[in-house]
């Protein structure tokens, strides 16, 4: 297996139950995850499964869609592709400090960057685990014009966000999506043909987002904010 790969497998225990229409359920941040491997114990070690080893970067796409470079912020409904860790040299379009979580959507398959680590407080990231509806309607392939905003449509405010370590926040990210599952990406793509990003806490109204079972009833949301940001 190539250096930089990661398996994962730990389940997101976040003991959410359904919810009734735009109601959302008290959760908190990403749950830590066990690594190992890896001399400097970073995004590089290894988590494993107690059942199999999974490894859902090998999946990765060689090339991608062009088409979402004049979106701007939008949802993004699709399914997952592969998860592709920090710094994965084995996947085409490696990045050191993000999460690419691949997702296929409109007839091609996108890149979702998800910054992992804070350049305010390196090694870690503030994050958030709930329940809540999806916002904007049924899911539905493609992308879609729909504002999020933190404070506004989930009631949050950053004192409600945990500061976690990076490689746990890869790791319990990587748990919580199954490939070939349905999900919604609240970011921003703008420039980029083939990629999103922005999926954290961002402007009024365009705050990023990954939403997991998007097209069930109670679809579980993961959250990100910076140690600076207030709100």
């Amino acid at each position: 297996m190539a250096q930089g790969r990661l398996r994962f497998s730990i389940a997101l225990c976040c003991g959410l139950t359904a919810v009734p229409v735009v109601a959302c359920s008290s959760s908190s941040g990403l749950p830590a995850s066990t690594t190992s491997g890896g001399a400097d114990g970073g995004t590089e070690g290894a988590v494993r499964d107690a059942a199999a080893d999974v490894d859902k970067a090998a999946t990765c796409a060689k090339t991608f869609g062009q088409a979402i470079g004049s979106v701007g912020f939008a949802r993004f409904d699709g399914t997952v592709v592969a998860i592709v860790p920090p710094n994965d040299q084995a996947c085409a379009e490696p990045n050191s400090t993000h999460l690419v979580l691949q997702m296929a959507f409109a007839g091609a398959t996108y890149r979702m960057v998800v910054d992992v680590d804070d350049t305010a407080a390196p090694g870690s990231i503030r994050s958030r685990t709930m329940s809540h509806d999806l916002l904007g309607g049924a899911w539905s392939d493609g992308w879609h014009s729909v504002p999020l905003d933190y404070v506004a449509d989930l009631k949050l405010a950053a004192s409600d966000f945990t500061t976690v370590k990076t490689a746990d926040a890869v790791a319990s990210i990587t748990a919580a999506l199954d490939l070939g599952a349905k999900i919604s990406v609240f970011a921003t793509a703008q420039g980029e043909a083939d990629s999103a990003h922005l999926i954290h806490r961002n402007l009024t109204g365009q705050d990023g987002a990954i939403v997991v079972g998007a097209d069930g009833a109670s679809p579980t949301w993961l959250l990100f904010a910076f140690s600076d940001q207030t709100f």
